[in-house]
């Protein structure tokens, strides 16, 4: 289980941008865009002290420094959002801080490894490819890189806290898994697919006659040489004019009949494996295809299914689980907001529960 939230910002928030380095089963704030015509920002100025949790006081610095990074994250500038929409964000954000340094307190005594701690950081290092990297990252973000450890290995402790209070909440029968198969018959089905390989000649929309002649010419005089035994992808390197069969040699992998220009899907689908198309008119240009696989359409049967179904909903219950330990945390604390209140109009919409995908079949 994993939260995020303003705690430790260098880590959460500005060295995200590479790739996700904690997901959130916590919701995490989000940035208020500003309107297409945003009026010029107004002055905004907060108290000393934003709140007080628990007799812990959080500071205005802390609340404006986690804003900053969130929308320095997003490329965005808080002097470009309207004092009102400012105001909100400053309310979502602060609440995030809240319910951390509420976790933090309950997690106090939670143990965490050295190696748990290891092997997360080695993970972090991995999305930015070197330490180098990640502590250039870190100090732009007026971090330093024991900070953001010491960050991470409190995270940890609130993620076994949290696991603690859950544990017992997040069982799955096989009872269960069966009955939300049965009412989803539709997350179960695949439509057919195919897996194809082109060759590709351009021609432009507006190409005159003589021109898209010679073009299918050229291609057809391609598709000819791979029927007689020439490499599709050595041939699909050299010539293709698509760019990317540089790199994966025409090969499209699979994709279903939506996924493709109807001219192209059209004559993928109705070819069998192994076979080279003569060529194939788009609004790109003339392609040779040679269909390389096919999967058919099915139903996923529930035995096949089961296991992430099963991880699915084990997922589903946890999430409503720590939604609900949250909740009890943040309404038995002793908190007091000193921030003014956003106008009603600009009000921030109760947090939703996270949205869930249907398993993968």
């Amino acid at each position: 289980m994993k939260l995020q939230g303003p705690l430790s910002i260098a880590l959460s928030l500005c060295l995200a941008a590479p790739a996700t380095i904690l997901a959130a089963d916590k919701k995490k704030p989000a940035a208020p865009a500003p309107t297409e015509a945003a009026p010029a920002a107004k002055s905004l100025t907060l108290p000393e002290t934003v709140a007080v949790v628990d007799g812990t006081e959080i500071k205005k610095e802390e609340l404006e420094k986690a804003f900053a990074n969130l929308l320095a994250a997003r490329k965005m500038s808080p002097d470009a959002i309207p004092a009102e929409q400012r105001l909100q964000g400053y309310h979502m954000v602060l609440d995030e801080i809240i319910i951390d340094k509420i976790l933090a307190k309950k997690s106090a005594d939670t143990k965490v490894t050295d190696d748990e701690v290891n092997a997360q950081w080695e993970r972090i290092k991995g999305n930015f490819g070197s330490e180098a990297e990640l502590k250039k990252q870190v100090e732009a973000a007026g971090e330093t890189l024991d900070k953001v450890k010491k960050g991470l290995r409190d995270r940890l402790a609130e993620e076994h806290w949290i696991d603690s209070q859950v544990k017992d909440k997040v069982n799955v029968t096989d009872a269960e898994a069966e009955d939300f198969y049965k009412k989803h018959p539709e997350a179960f089905k695949t439509p057919e697919e195919v897996r194809a390989s082109h060759i590709l000649v351009k021609v432009d929309k507006d190409a005159k006659p003589e021109v898209v002649e010679e073009k299918k010419k050229a291609a057809q005089a391609i598709a000819d040489r791979v029927k007689k035994g020439e490499d599709f992808g050595k041939l699909a390197t050299e010539l293709s004019e698509d760019p990317s069969a540089k790199e994966n040699k025409g090969d499209l992998d699979f994709f279903r009949k939506e996924a493709m220009v109807p001219e192209f899907s059209n004559a993928a689908f109705a070819m069998k494996k192994g076979e080279i198309s003569d060529p194939v008119r788009s609004d790109f240009g003339f392609h040779v295809i040679k269909v390389t696989d096919r999967k058919d359409a099915e139903t996923v049967t529930l035995e096949k299914a089961k296991p992430q179904l099963l991880a699915f909903l084990k997922n589903q219950k946890k999430q409503a689980a720590v939604e609900e330990v949250i909740k009890g945390v943040r309404d038995k604390a002793e908190v007091k907001i000193n921030l003014p209140e956003p106008p009603a109009a600009a009000a921030a919409p109760a947090p939703a529960a996270g949205a869930i995908t249907a398993p993968a079949k």
